[in-house]
């Protein structure tokens, strides 16, 4: 199973900022972009949310080019530009054809060294994310996991929502996110990230002159992430109550990282998984049931979520509670190597897409220090051994849990 490319190369510029790259012949396009190493939990709380006012504000004009003219230039070429806040990274990135790199090098240089913060636009901007957050609230099986997040990790970094909120990001000043990004967009915390048909040398050598003008080291502070876990529920008049349950999971790293991932998939990482098949083909129960594992640098989560009928809420937890349950006794082999094929092909669909790889690269630079060869991934998806899955579920469904609701009702009590 192999994806026509060659091996990613790493270049540490002067001024410490990291460029990897993996040439990927077969296609036309690039993609490309800026990876900070900050976001969400390294805010202060009275601005909560600042990270993702700074990633919209950087493309709302610099001392080169108007909002308009960064967007229009960027689709004059059919290019696309976007970015993203999480709780421990801001992206910048763009997908262009190949022969568009240095337009798109040059905005994403342009909108990262030369933004203006005007006012003006930044007035109407913090409405643009005053709707977005409204917007969130309004969906509810998104809102929700603002609420679970918030609920395993209480009055702490870890657990604000990325986007902070209204009365906060109206509070903002362009005078307080300039400082923030100058007090955090150093060159050493930050990778500059590329796959598609492209050269090496010649990226680094673009990046180098472009990006000349970058901050050195912006040392940031990362408050440790305490798990803590509880129940919340908030009532709201909709059809369906949502929930999501989880526990602590594992950073990034851990040993059992990859049979966190084989057990995740087994319980509920598609149509064949036990979940989806007894709550849902079984019993009709949800439309909507799924597991996650989330990782980050010092901790994880590990979570089911699932829609139901106010009604059913009752029926729904100790089906799920019974699952569980039984899971470490129960498994089989022919579910293991089910789950083993889900993950690998998972992992070898995503390297055809520059943007899934590019984003691939600058997350395990960040992370490891180093990409991760897809063999070596592969490898250590096999090396998931049944025992490793058996007493991993039986510690993490021994762990206390998180039990976070949104819908009619009083809500569900924890269970078991």
């Amino acid at each position: 199973m192999t994806i026509q490319s060659n091996a990613p190369s790493i270049t540490t510029l002067a001024n410490g900022l990291r460029v990897v790259t993996s040439s990927i012949p077969h296609v036309e396009t690039v993609t490309c972009g800026l990876w900070v190493e900050v976001g969400a939990r390294h805010e202060p709380a009275a601005i909560n949310g600042i990270s993702h006012v700074l990633e919209h504000m950087a493309f709302k004009g610099t001392t080169r080019r108007t909002a308009l003219e960064i967007a229009e230039e960027i689709e004059a070429v059919g290019g696309y530009l976007n970015a993203y806040t999480s709780r421990e990274a801001t992206a910048y990135h763009a997908r262009i054809l190949k022969e568009n790199v240095p337009l798109a090098i040059d905005i994403l240089a342009d909108i990262l060294q030369n933004s203006t913060f005007d006012a003006t636009e930044f007035e109407r901007e913090q409405s643009v994310i005053v709707q977005e957050i409204g917007q969130t609230f309004d969906t509810p099986d998104d809102i929700i996991f603002d609420y679970f997040q918030n609920t395993c990790y209480p009055e702490q970094p870890m657990g604000r929502a990325i986007l902070g909120t209204s009365e906060i990001v109206r509070s903002l000043t362009p005078d307080q996110v300039k400082t923030y990004m100058k007090d955090h967009y150093g060159a050493h915390q930050m990778v500059f990230a590329a796959a598609g048909k492209l050269d090496h040398q010649e990226m680094v050598d673009m990046v180098s002159e472009k990006f000349a003008s970058l901050p050195l080291d912006c040392p940031k502070e990362r408050a440790p992430a305490v798990y803590k876990g509880g129940t919340f529920h908030q009532e709201r008049d909709l059809e369906q109550t949502h929930v999501v349950l989880g526990i602590e999971g594992l950073p990034f790293g851990h040993p059992d990282y990859y049979a966190a991932s084989v057990l995740s998939t087994i319980l509920g990482g598609g149509m064949s998984s036990r979940l989806f098949q007894e709550v849902r083909e079984k019993r009709g129960l949800v439309y909507s049931i799924y597991t996650f594992a989330s990782s980050y640098r010092d901790t994880g989560i590990f979570g089911i979520y699932a829609g139901t009928s106010p009604k059913q809420v009752g029926e729904l937890l100790p089906v799920v509670y019974e699952e569980l349950e039984r899971f470490p006794t129960t498994i089989e082999m022919s579910e293991m190597s089910r789950a083993k094929a889900q993950l690998k092909a998972g992992i070898m669909m995503s390297l055809e897409s520059t943007t899934s790889r590019c984003e691939q690269l600058a997350n395990h630079m960040m992370i490891y220090g180093r990409p991760i060869p897809p063999h070596e991934i592969l490898e250590k998806v096999d090396a998931v051994t049944m025992d490793q899955v058996v007493a991993l579920a039986k510690r993490f469904f021994a762990s206390p849990q998180t039990l976070a609701t949104l819908g009619p009702g009083a809500g569900p009590s924890k269970g078991k």
